[in-house]
């Protein structure tokens, strides 16, 4: 059973950073006709998404939420001792790019830097990752980036992605607490059901070759090459509906937490169809299942946290305990689901590059 519970951590503040670019998808190249864009925004819950531009990687995003989040917590660089990057659109195949960010971002040496290359479920296994580095007290400040540039690999000419994706780049940022309540997970994969979301070509299993870039008429309205994403959306709705609610029941059940007592459900950004067919299999209210996907999209690695800062910044500022549960699910396939506790989190204001 893949249960973790790390004492003595807890979320101090979190950030978020966005491309300035605004791509809507009404009106949208990517659609024959409004008729055909308006059952896709009812369905998704997206009417835009932010782009960035050739030049701009995850790394950068995240590093700009990183710097606002120190600067906001008043935070010395030389205290930050661990930094962990969740991202699949890293800025190299190698090195790792939280190494990159521990220089830019002038953090000690003797800093522990790790890239982990999860989507939508990454946030929760990162935030497992680093809470179960710093809870027995050796690291007392580290920061959980998370963020995708994951238009960047998308095909403008598939309306089943591109669509739907978002850019985006958050910080958490963690402390050791003595006496918190800490964080209480729940994990699982299915690796059977890798190729439901897949990128085929450019990894060392299918290498890059010149047929990888010839586009195919997959249906219409989808087209695309092997270096952008596939995308099966039956088998993913299947997946999800089917795991998160056991992955949040599982956790509630095993810790005897009452659902009712939950403040907030925080989910993967997946498309506001899935996401409200898990919501009603759970039988919570609407009011505590905010989303941000109607200005955002789904950003991957990065919609928890975007959801926090978005949707929910002046109840988690306030000077009470908020109990929360955030769960992810996708690309994997894989899920994570935690529970966790804040109280006067610092939320930065949104920062535009």
């Amino acid at each position: 059973m893949a249960f973790l519970e790390f004492n003595n951590v807890t979320i101090k503040g979190l950030s978020a950073c966005f491309p300035e670019t605004i791509n809507e998808n009404l009106p949208s190249e990517t659609f024959s006709s409004r008729d055909e864009a308006t059952p896709f925004i009812g369905s998704t819950g997206v009417e835009r998404r932010r782009l960035a531009d050739k030049n701009t990687t995850a790394s950068d995003l995240c590093y700009e939420a990183a710097e606002k989040i120190i600067s906001d917590l008043n935070w010395e660089r030389d205290s930050i001792e661990c930094l962990i990057l969740v991202t699949q659109t890293a800025d190299y195949i190698l090195p790792a790019s939280s190494c990159i960010l521990q220089e830019r971002l002038g953090l000690p040496e003797e800093c522990y830097t790790m890239d982990i290359s999860l989507g939508c479920s990454g946030w929760v296994y990162g935030l497992s990752v680093i809470a179960g580095l710093m809870s027995g007290g050796g690291i007392k400040r580290g920061l959980l980036l998370a963020g995708e540039t994951a238009l960047k690999p998308s095909s403008p000419r598939d309306k089943s992605t591109w669509p739907l994706f978002g850019d985006a780049g958050t910080a958490t940022a963690v402390v050791y607490d003595p006496g918190s309540c800490g964080m209480k997970f729940h994990f699982g994969t299915d690796g059977d059901g890798y190729e439901a979301i897949i990128i085929p070509d450019g990894g060392f299993r299918n290498p890059f070759t010149e047929s990888s870039l010839e586009y195919e008429e997959v249906e219409s309205g989808i087209s695309r090459n092997r270096l952008q994403p596939i995308l099966n959306g039956m088998d993913v709705f299947a997946f999800g509906i089917a795991k998160a609610p056991q992955s949040i029941n599982k956790l509630l059940d095993r810790h005897e937490l009452n659902k009712e007592e939950i403040d907030y459900y925080i989910f993967h950004q997946a498309n506001k169809f899935m996401n409200e067919t898990i919501r009603k299999k759970l039988k919570l209210p609407s009011d505590k299942v905010p989303y941000s996907l109607k200005d955002y999209g789904n950003t991957s690695s990065a919609s928890i946290p975007i959801t926090m800062v978005t949707e929910l910044k002046k109840q988690l500022q306030q000077d009470k305990v908020v109990k929360q549960i955030g769960c992810g699910f996708g690309v994997g396939l894989s899920w994570a689901t935690v529970y966790f506790e804040t109280k006067n989190l610092v939320i930065s204001d949104i920062v535009e590059i």
